[in-house]
Parts: structure tokens; C-alpha cells; sequence
């Protein structure tokens, strides 16, 4: 028979999202957070002065001029990224139910400034893996080992009480099939802690030409093995909306924010087969408000 899955789509900040979210509601939590550029970047601080003649208007039509303070310049954004993204992880840590779990998808280039702040965060005791997602695919520079992998670091909210349903994971090859046996070989193994899994391809049918697409054989992994039928599920950097298809496709519930136009106009596009109706819903008209709908595989 068809599985039925409900998904509802926010567009805007997904930390006044995750404030409006019960707590202790959500199953699985997977995010795959924007990642640090390693830019120069220049910031300018300000202060507003009372001001009649000022050049901006406040609270109750209060007047303010604005004062130039200074500007700095750093050649990265870790204290600028951590800040962001700390609230918005201790939020997720209060919505997730006692026995959920939290994946952060994140790049080498943060992932140790990420794995201290999820540790005050969730505690460390409530880290269980760090999944190396492996791939082999683009550009390979000449004068360094080519990054070719992301960190996926596992979280439970309780170290000791945490869904975990191995006997759900999709089963690889053997390396070395002819040390096993033929029925071992035939039957595959499953994963370790390192995931071999191609990208999403550039000419595939999964893609949706959203720039940091990740491919459905990692997330349905997740979801599959993390969560069960009828759970709720949340993404709050949904960028394409991977999460949301697998739920649909795997009988799970699923939130999804991001306050990118571009990202909502993609997850139009990949569910306009489902029963959700984006008519008459544009970012512009329904900022911060939600699309549900019964999504049918």
C-alpha cells in the first residue's frame, strides 16, 4: 500500500522556528549546516543615539541617528560561526525527544570547533559516532591530499536509551568476498563507521541542481536505521529538502526550514507530485508561515 508521511515547510529564521517547536516532540534531527569559507571578512559596528533629526526610526516612531564605532577585519568567521549556530543547537537539543538523535553534517574544515561546542551542548557522554562520509568524485589538487570526505558526528540525548535499528541498514559488499564464503559474499555486511557513497551525480535523476545537495542513500541511511514509521523528523538548514523526500519516501513525518529563496523554489519543484499545495504560496507572501499537507509515495 501507499506509506503516507506529513511534511510542512518553513521559510524563514529556523531559530524562531525551533522556539515555536514543543519540546521534547521530534524523533531525528539531521542538519547540514552551511559551512565556513575561510573569507577575509570586514565588520563594521554601529550605535543608535537618540536623535529627532536622526536617520532611522525606532520603537513608537522614536527617532536615532546611527554612530560609526569602528570596523575589524579577521581572517575567519569560527567565533562569528559557533555563536550562530549554538542557540540553534541547544534549541534542537530541547525539542528531540529523551531517546532521539542529532546528526551534524559538517565539512573537516569545522568540524573539531563543532564537536567541542556539541559536547557542551549535548554532553559528551551523548556522543556515539563520527560517521567519514567518503567519496571520490571532482577536482584533485597536485600540491595536497584531496579532501575527498565530510563528518557526520552522531549525537543521543540519552547515551543510554536511543533508537538504533541495524537490522534496517541497507547491506554493502564485501571487499574481500572470496574470504567470507559465497553466502556471507551474497548477503553483504553491514557499514561501518566509514561510508563509501558516490555524490549526487551531475547528471542523475536525484539531482536537483541545489548547490550542497546530499545524495538520498546517506540520509535514507539515517532515517532508516534512527528513527521508525511515523516518527517526526526535523532538517532546519533543509536546503533541497533530501530529508523531506526520504521521509516520504520511508513513512516518516518531517519539518523543514531554510530562509533561502532558491532552496524553497527547489523543494517546490522536487514535491510538486505530492499533495502538498504550493499555489498562491511564494516566499514573499508567506515568510516564517507553514505548508502542510499528506504526502502520498
Amino acid at each position: 500500500g501507499l506509506r503516507v508521511a506529513d511534511l510542512t515547510v518553513y521559510f524563514g529564521d529556523n531559530l524562531e522556528v525551533l522556539r515555536s517547536l514543543p519540546t521534547g516532540t521530534v524523533d531525528l534531527i539531521y542538519i547540514d549546516p552551511p559551512f565556513n569559507t575561510g573569507k577575509v571578512q570586514c565588520r563594521t559596528s554601529h550605535a543608535m543615539i537618540r536623535d529627532s533629526n536622526g536617520d532611522r526610526t525606532g520603537f513608537q516612531g522614536m527617532r536615532y541617528r546611527t554612530v560609526k564605532l569602528g570596523s575589524r577585519e579577521y581572517s575567519d568567521i569560527f567565533d562569528d560561526y559557533l555563536a550562530f549556530i549554538e542557540p540553534r543547537l541547544r534549541e534542537a537539543h530541547r525539542v528531540l525527544k529523551n531517546n532521539g538523535s542529532l546528526f551534524f553534517h559538517i565539512d573537516y574544515r569545522e568540524v573539531h570547533y563543532c564537536k567541542v561546542l556539541l559536547d557542551l551542548v549535548f554532553g559528551r557522554e551523548s556522543f556515539k559516532n563520527e560517521i567519514i562520509w567518503a567519496y571520490d568524485y571532482g577536482a584533485r589538487p597536485k600540491k595536497s591530499w584531496p579532501a575527498k570526505h565530510d563528518n557526520i558526528l552522531w549525537y543521543a540525548k540519552d547515551p543510554e536509551n536511543y533508537q538504533f535499528h541495524l537490522e534496517e541498514c541497507d547491506r554493502i559488499p564485501y571487499m574481500a568476498p572470496g574470504l567470507v564464503g559465497p553466502e556471507k559474499a551474497a548477503r553483504g555486511k553491514t557499514p561501518t563507521d566509514t561510508w563509501w557513497h558516490t555524490i549526487v551525480s551531475p547528471t542523475g535523476h536525484e539531482k536537483t541542481g541545489y548547490p550542497t545537495q546530499k545524495p538520498r542513500g546517506i540520509v535514507d541511511r539515517i532515517v532508516k536505521v534512527h528513527s521508525r514509521p511515523g516518527d517526526l523528523l526535523l532538517d532546519f538548514f533543509a536546503g533541497s529538502g533530501t530529508l523531506g523526500e526520504s521521509c516520504v519516501a520511508l513513512g516518516r513525518r518531517c519539518i523543514l526550514v531554510d530562509n533561502n529563496p532558491e532552496a524553497l523554489r527547489v523543494m517546490e519543484r522536487r514535491f510538486a507530485q505530492t499533495a502538498v499545495d504550493w499555489r498562491n504560496w511564494t516566499p514573499e507572501v508567506q515568510s516564517g508561515a507553514a505548508m502542510q499537507g499528506s504526502l502520498c509515495t
